[in-house]
C-alpha cells in the first residue's frame, strides 16, 4: 500500500515538472522556437481553434518563425491572431508563408523574463508540495485505520520528503537552465 502511494506520488510529481517545462518553454528567449505560438488562437468559423492545427510552424533562422497556413482564406485571420496576442510580435504575410520576426531582447526584458520564469518556477514547486501533501495524507489515513505502525508512517514519509526533495531539485536545475539561456543569448 504504501509503495504505491510513493508510486503515485512519483508520477504525480513528474507531470508538475513536466507541466512547469511546458509553461517555459514558452517564454521566449531569443532564438525563433515553434513552440512559441503554441497558446494562439485562431477564430476559425466561428470557434477557438490552435493556430498548429491550421498552420505549419518551423524556425527558418534564428531570428524569424515561418508559418504556412493549410486554408489561404485564413492567413489575414491568423497573421491577426499573431499580431493581438500577448507575445508582442509583428507578423507580415508573403503570398501564402507569414514571417513572424522576433525582435531582439533588451537587458530590461530579460530581467523580467527571469523574474516571470522564477515565479513559474514557484508555483510548480507549490505543485509539488501540494502532492506530497496528499501523500502524507494518505499515510496518516492508513496509520488512523491501523494498516500501518507508527515507524512505517514515520519511513514513508521520510522517503515521500527525499522524493519531493529530489523533485524541487530538478525544478531549480530546470530554472537555472532557462535562466542561463534568457541571459546568454
Amino acid at each position: 500500500m504504501i509503495n504505491e502511494i510513493k508510486k503515485d506520488t512519483q508520477d504525480r510529481m513528474e507531470k508538475s515538472l513536466e507541466a512547469l517545462k511546458g509553461h517555459i518553454s514558452k517564454i521566449r528567449t531569443g532564438r525563433a522556437q515553434p513552440s512559441l505560438l503554441d497558446g494562439i488562437q485562431v477564430d476559425y468559423y466561428g470557434s477557438a481553434t490552435p493556430l498548429r492545427q491550421l498552420a505549419n510552424v518551423v524556425a527558418e533562422d534564428a531570428r524569424t518563425l515561418a508559418v504556412t497556413v493549410f486554408d489561404r482564406s485564413l492567413i489575414q485571420v491568423v497573421e491577426k491572431a499573431i499580431l493581438t496576442s500577448d507575445l508582442g510580435l509583428n507578423p507580415s504575410s508573403a503570398g501564402t508563408t507569414i514571417r513572424v520576426p522576433l525582435p531582439p531582447l533588451t537587458e530590461e526584458r530579460r530581467r523580467d523574463l527571469i523574474k516571470l520564469v522564477k515565479g513559474e518556477g514557484e508555483q510548480g514547486k507549490v505543485a509539488i508540495r501540494n502532492v506530497r501533501r496528499d501523500a502524507n495524507d494518505k499515510i496518516k489515513a492508513l496509520l488512523k485505520d491501523k494498516e500501518i505502525s507508527e515507524n512505517d508512517q514515520r519511513k514513508a514519509e521520510e522517503e515521500i520528503q527525499k522524493i519531493t526533495d529530489g523533485f524541487i531539485k530538478r525544478v531549480d536545475e530546470v530554472l537555472a537552465d532557462k535562466e542561463k539561456e534568457l541571459m546568454d543569448f
